[in-house]
């Protein structure tokens, strides 16, 4: 039951958070790509900006923009607002207010609805799993690689890889017979991608977050010291395991790169040595500041050390 009340409390904050992220109901009932105020605005999670009905901007698609702009000048919005993402929520935005994410524990849900096999994590989904720091990289060096080849940038990871945009792309074609008469190449490898990734997320658990995304491979990074994440009570934890062996992300410990602080580790500790911690602080564990509490209450005669 705690398992089940948590899925559905993280589903229905994904859903808001996709419909706050959409919401150009003009865009959305005209099927046109979406011409809000508000798009100079980066919203935290994977989200075209040029979906019908989107009132921000995607964090990968400015930050690949104001690299494309200029070769001399850090983009300061853009990285800005990656960098104050990740240290308030980290790898949070993938668990819960990510819109693609959404999708993709919804096509995992119709997986089981319709008896699919289903792939487990193993030692090779954990190295697939660095994959998306080459596509962080093709994020960060793509513009200006091409920038400095032709002089036109191009935002390759947008251009051939986000799956986000291509759904809004497919939308668009199919309501549109202009559009169907000049789509080419590009089109078709794109949709491929997105065909893959829509098949792979029923058989196999969020294969976007853990292999390709590189907002999921940027927020890892601050997931142990951001301020929203789950914790582990070291002096409540028996070391039992359960937490990491029931998660189905490549995760090696509660809070580490690929986790997406779901909370079903929480759910599944029989101790509840797990808790969701909303506080700026160190990367500490609670043993360890148990330990040093200890340290600072008890006299101390060895100044020197």
């Amino acid at each position: 039951m705690k398992r089940f009340l948590m899925r559905t409390k993280r589903h229905l904050i994904q859903l808001l958070t996709a419909l706050l992220y959409n919401l150009d109901f003009q865009g959305i009932a005209t099927l046109s790509v979406s011409r809000a105020a508000t798009k100079g605005a980066c919203v935290p999670g994977l989200h075209c900006y040029s979906c019908p009905g989107a009132v921000g901007a995607c964090p990968v698609g400015a930050l690949q923009q104001a690299l494309g702009a200029s070769s001399l000048k850090l983009p300061f919005y853009a990285v800005g607002c990656l960098l104050a993402f990740g240290a308030l929520f980290g790898r949070t935005i993938c668990g819960w207010a990510c819109p693609f994410g959404f999708i993709q524990d919804m096509l995992d849900k119709l997986g089981r609805f319709l008896h699919m096999p289903v792939v487990g994590k193993s030692a090779l989904t954990r190295k697939l799993s660095g994959l998306k720091y080459a596509a962080l990289a093709l994020v960060v060096a793509g513009p200006l690689i091409t920038l400095a080849a032709d002089g036109v940038a191009s935002p390759l990871f947008c251009t051939y890889l986000c799956p986000a945009g291509t759904l809004a792309g497919v939308t668009l074609v199919a309501a549109s017979p202009d559009l169907q008469d000049i789509v080419g190449a590009l089109f078709t490898w794109k949709t491929a991608v997105l065909a893959a990734i829509v098949f792979g997320s029923m058989v196999l658990y969020r294969p976007f977050c853990r292999f390709l995304c590189p907002l999921g491979a940027l927020y890892g990074f601050f997931n142990r010291f951001c301020a929203l994440r789950y914790v582990i009570d070291e002096r409540a934890c028996t070391g039992c395991n359960a937490c990491v062996e029931m998660c189905r992300m490549d995760v090696r410990h509660v809070g580490d790169r690929e986790c997406i602080e779901c909370g079903a580790c929480k759910a599944a500790c029989a101790h509840g040595a797990i808790r969701f911690s909303v506080q700026l602080s160190s990367a500490k564990t609670e043993r360890g500041k148990a330990v040093e509490g200890e340290a600072d209450s008890s006299p101390s005669t060895d100044v020197g050390r």
